[in-house]
This record gives C-alpha cells, structure tokens and sequence, in this order.
C-alpha cells in the first residue's frame, strides 16, 4: 500500500491544525485523525453550488460568496454551469490552503483560480458579509463541519441568529443563503426560519452517485 506523506501543515487563525496528505494521486485534508475533506469525495461539495445556482435560475450577472475554498469542488461546480457574466468571490481564512491550491494541488484545481469570474479574498468570509449589504445573490458557507463550529469557535458566530441575519441583509431579494454540514442540526433549522428565510434541508451523498455518507444542505431563500 502506498503510504500517506504529509505535504504540509497550517494553523487556523484561534483554531486548530491542519495537514495537507498525500498518496498517490490521493489528496487529503486533515485535523487531528478527523478527515475533513478528501479528493476523492466532492458530491456534496459539488451539489452546494449546483442546487445553489438551479434556485437561482436564470437572474443576470448573477453575484455568489463561497466561504472556504478547501479543494475548490464548490467552486468548480459552481464556474461549470455559471454563465460568463457572473461573479464568484471566494473567501479563504487559511492562507496556506491557497498555496497549496496553487502548489502541490495546482493541476486538481485546473484554471479555477484564474478564471476571470473568480475573485479570491484571504480573509474571513464573515468580514465580507457584514460589509455587503444587498451585493450577493448566493452566499454559500463550507467552512467548518457545519453549523457546529470543529476548527475554530468564531465560526460560530456564522451560524448564530445574528451571523444569519447579516447573511440575510448581504443577499439581494429572492437570494439564498446555502450551508453544508457533514451532519443534521434541527436547532439550526429553525433559527434559519426565524432570520427570514424559507428553509429547504436536504440530504446528499458524500460521493454523489456513487454513494457515500449522507450530508446536509440547507437552502435558505431570502423572503
């Protein structure tokens, strides 16, 4: 078997670590023993941008915020059926999960990062929201394990009532607010129906097709 060689490392800004592994043609993102993301794993990744952009419909130059790059599957997903007019930021807090993008993954990520839709901010997602009022038409959030916050406390502060209502006032009217989480949270649930949204939950395969874990998305619509 080949064994897994450990690429890198990189401290979360107030939270953990994480490492970069590698076997094969096998990428992995680590904390601890906890297997975060895996490249070998994209469904609900992908379906966060595809169910994501089906709601949006046909809006024009449509504007989306992806918080947390990770290994790109969401923004991917989102640029391959996104028309040329539209805008993707993507914020990451982790400078080192960029280079790593930009480096030793550099061919996994194809030209994501280049192409011209695509503005890529270091900094935290939860800045930008709070200084964008009605700028976005999706915000979609993959930036812990879910709404409970693993690698970093502040990320919290994302998925309370109040870090809801700032998503809220930084999607244009008809806007979606999509969250992934590797598990169920009836408590988040309901406190995104109570920030002003109408809420969808929906389960998906870690592996699409093909199987896997079974993910959450919720889908919360600006009304």
């Amino acid at each position: 078997m080949i064994p897994w060689v450990c690429l890198g490392s990189a401290r979360v800004p107030d939270g953990g670590e994480l490492r970069l592994m590698q076997r094969g043609h096998e990428f992995s993102i680590m904390a601890g023993a906890i297997e975060l993301m895996s490249s070998r794993l994209s469904g609900s990744e992908e379906a966060l941008a595809t169910l994501t952009c089906a709601r949006l419909g046909g809006r024009p130059s449509p504007r989306m915020l992806i918080g947390g790059l990770g290994m790109g599957f969401t923004l991917r997903a989102a640029l391959a059926v996104l028309a040329a007019d539209a805008g993707v930021t993507v914020a990451e807090l982790v400078p080192e999960v960029v280079a790593w993008a930009r480096g030793p993954m550099a061919a996994f990520h194809g030209d994501s990062l280049t192409d011209p839709r695509v503005t890529l901010v270091e900094g935290d997602v939860g800045a930008l929201i709070a200084g964008a009022p009605a700028r976005f038409d999706a915000i979609l959030l993959d930036v812990d394990n879910g709404p409970g916050g693993l690698m970093r406390a502040a990320n919290d502060d994302l998925y309370d009532a109040y870090g809801l209502r700032q998503a809220h006032a930084a999607l244009r009217p008809g806007g979606v607010l999509a969250v992934w989480s590797s598990a169920p949270d009836a408590a988040f649930t309901r406190r995104l129906g109570s920030a002003g949204y109408s809420v969808e939950e929906l389960r998906v395969r870690a592996n699409g097709r093909r199987g896997g874990a079974r993910h959450v998305i919720w889908l919360g619509t600006k009304v």
